[in-house]
């Protein structure tokens, strides 16, 4: 198997673009693509520094990684959600390549915050736990950003992860996450930090080849609470479909991105954003929801 650009031996086999590339030839690619995405979608420049959301595994790594070869300023956020060993590992991971590299790391610490970790909090509160996470990830992500200084914040969120959250969305037909589903969320007006998601053009087996061929280390498990999520069950009919015909998910998302505005009408004026009374964030009531999950789960713990 020969690199389509340069004939040397191929280290990848691409079948959703019917070709193969060399390590070389292939992370040029790849860097090609986040740059397309980047600006494309006017994420952001290099004229403003991107806060990237570090889990400690492959897809945020990755990114992080990208973004400081193309030139970007950077720093990481790593949030540590106290799940055991579980999260004391991930964090490891994160150190470990911001150490390496001199990257300026931020880390917040759930059981130093609440005394609790996701799942805890998630039980207090009667919430599902990766519902719960997901709260308690928006709210950080914007009010650090938002305290630091950074515009913009950055997810490791690729392909397969937005072709599935599309797919679940239709199978429900959710209309409301429809609309509102894309690889940049604005920061309407400075209330937030725009929230980017620069891999959704590669799929996680690409990131995947990425992180071997650049010996970026990672917490290959994946998290304890998404156990049974049914995420995995729409990732895993995806990839039959992408075998059966491959370059189906680019397809699927892209296309979806691309007829998005002509398919669906236009979404009424949402109600002005209020002030939470107790953080402090834009929400649409009093209190917004991470204020209600945390005074639920402290004050029944």
């Amino acid at each position: 198997m020969k690199c389509r650009r340069c004939k040397t031996p191929a280290v990848i086999k691409m079948p959703r673009h019917n070709t193969a590339f060399c390590d070389p030839c292939f992370q040029e690619y790849l860097l090609k693509q986040v740059e397309r995405a980047i600006s494309s979608g006017k994420m952001f420049s290099k004229e403003a520094p991107v806060l990237v959301a570090v889990s400690g595994g492959k897809d945020s790594l990755a990114l992080w990684d990208i973004l400081i070869k193309l030139g970007y300023e950077t720093a990481g956020l790593h949030l540590n959600l106290g799940i055991g060993a579980y999260s004391k590992r991930s964090q490891q991971m994160v150190e470990q390549f911001a150490n390496a590299r001199g990257l300026a790391l931020i880390v917040e610490s759930y059981q130093k915050s609440y005394g609790l970790g996701v799942i805890e909090i998630a039980e207090e509160s009667a919430r599902p736990a990766c519902s719960a996470c997901g709260t308690m990830k928006r709210h950080h992500f914007n009010r650090i950003a938002m305290e630091k200084g950074f515009p913009v914040v950055a997810t490791g969120h690729n392909l397969d992860d937005e072709a599935a959250r599309l797919l679940g969305n239709l199978l429900k037909w959710q209309v409301s996450y429809l609309e509102k589903q894309s690889p940049v969320l604005s920061d309407d007006d400075g209330k937030w930090a725009k929230k980017v998601r620069p891999l959704y053009r590669l799929p996680e087996r690409e990131i995947a080849a990425y992180t071997i061929l650049n010996r970026i280390e990672y917490v290959v498990e994946e998290c304890p609470m998404s156990k049974g999520a049914k995420v995995f069950a729409y990732k895993e009919t995806l990839n039959q479909l992408e075998e059966a015909s491959p370059g189906a998910k680019h397809q699927f998302y892209l296309g979806f991105l691309k007829q998005k505005e002509a398919s669906f009408p236009t979404p009424p004026p949402a109600k002005q954003d209020e002030t939470c009374r107790t953080c402090g964030q834009p929400t649409q009531s009093e209190q917004c929801g991470y204020c209600r999950l945390i005074e639920r789960a402290t004050t029944v713990s």
